[in-house]
């Protein structure tokens, strides 16, 4: 047998990748120590901070930081701040991610420190799942007085996703993801899907319905939508559901989704026709009550973007409207699933359930940035 097709046949997993000599050996001498092995399995499975790591393996916390540094500037593993916290994960793409995929695929399942790994793994999703299950009873009924004037959630998602490419969405970004639902909805149809949101009690439940729903593939970070962490052209969808109505300055939301739209991008905003429901504004803390088409339409046109057919979903009494913009320059557009009238569309088969999103609590505007101390935690928003 052919040198190659031994390797290949020795691990299937392994996606052989063009990675330069120097840093593959890099990575492997990172990798070639217990501990660090079983840090990287631990970093394919989810975002994991220091503290959880060490309540895992059971080691003290400066030896499993120092064993993370090497796994960082191996490029094996990415490293992401969030006020006083460090969120760990496996390096997202590149030849070096597909060595640490393969790595970690070539660990005996039966190797009884792994095994226990997971289970103390398995125990820090249960307790963070428990922690999300009650902060949704400890809100449901504002949740339920806000759902009970619009249309149900599966509507709009489903005419969302007729408005989706028709291909696999590469790079998703969902801005203001709060609990993450819009990731757990669409995040199958992408290859990479990112959530930004500034209330870090969000990203927490956030990542617990990640955990459960196993898309190790999508992964959340806390910052502001008016200064998004990521360079210009890194995305190819772009979504702001139910976003505009909390910001002080919505026209710069749209501008900065823009900004990190690739050529071919486009940004679905999700939000409420204009209305008079004044209570929302005390009690929702929603800054806006609804937006026209124009004014909207304006906000993307100014950004560089051009909207196309504008879908409204009236409900009792809130109607709900989904404006898709594409790049203004764009010489192919994105193809979509259908025609904009999600009635006349089958709906996309359903992915697992998200569950209820909660609003925003009655705090200062969670959209608003966080002027007088940046490092306050505020909610982007809730689902409506």
């Amino acid at each position: 047998m052919h040198m190659l097709d031994r390797r290949r046949a020795a691990a299937p997993a392994w996606e052989l990748c063009a990675c330069p000599m120097e840093p593959l050996l890099t990575a492997l001498k990172a990798a070639a120590e217990p501990t660090r092995l079983r840090l990287l399995a631990l970093c394919t499975q989810g975002e994991w901070t220091v503290s959880d790591l060490t309540q895992i393996l059971g080691q003290s916390q400066p030896r499993v930081s120092r064993h993370l540094k090497l796994l960082g500037d191996a490029g094996l593993v990415v490293r992401q701040r969030e006020g006083t916290w460090v969120w760990y994960r496996v390096a997202d793409d590149g030849a070096i991610a597909e060595v640490a995929r393969a790595l970690v695929a070539l660990l005996p399942a039966g190797d009884p420190d792994l095994a226990l790994d997971r289970e103390r793994l398995s125990a820090i999703r249960r307790s963070r799942a428990a922690a999300a299950s009650a902060y949704f009873r400890d809100n449901a009924a504002r949740w339920d007085q806000l759902r009970g004037l619009h249309v149900p959630e599966r509507e709009v998602e489903d005419a969302l996703a007729a408005l989706l490419p028709d291909r696999r969405i590469g790079d998703l970004l969902d801005i203001g993801t709060g609990t993450g639902r819009m990731l757990v909805r669409f995040g199958l149809r992408a290859a990479r899907a990112t959530g930004v949101d500034l209330s870090r009690e969000m990203l927490a439940v956030a990542r617990a319905k990640l955990a459960e729903a196993g898309l190790r593939h999508c992964h959340v970070r806390h910052g502001d939508m008016y200064q998004l962490p990521f360079h210009t052209a890194s995305f190819d969808l772009a979504l702001l559901y139910q976003v505009l109505h909390y910001a002080e300055a919505p026209a710069e939301v749209v501008r900065e989704a823009a900004r990190v739209l690739r050529p071919t991008g486009r940004l679905l905003v999700v939000d409420f026709a204009p209305h008079d429901r004044d209570e929302l504004r005390t009690e929702h803390a929603h800054r806006r009550l609804g937006f026209a088409d124009a004014e909207v339409v304006g906000w993307c046109r100014a950004a560089g973007l051009e909207c196309s057919t504008v879908v409204h979903l009236p409900g009792t009494p809130l109607t709900v409207t989904i404006w898709p913009a594409d790049r203004a320059d764009a010489e192919h557009r994105p193809a979509v699933a259908a025609a904009t009238d999600p009635a006349a569309e089958p709906a996309e088969p359903p992915g697992p359930d998200p569950g209820p999103d909660p609003a925003p609590t009655p705090a200062p505007s969670p959209a608003a940035r966080v002027a007088a101390d940046p490092t306050e935690a505020q909610p982007i928003r809730g689902v409506l």
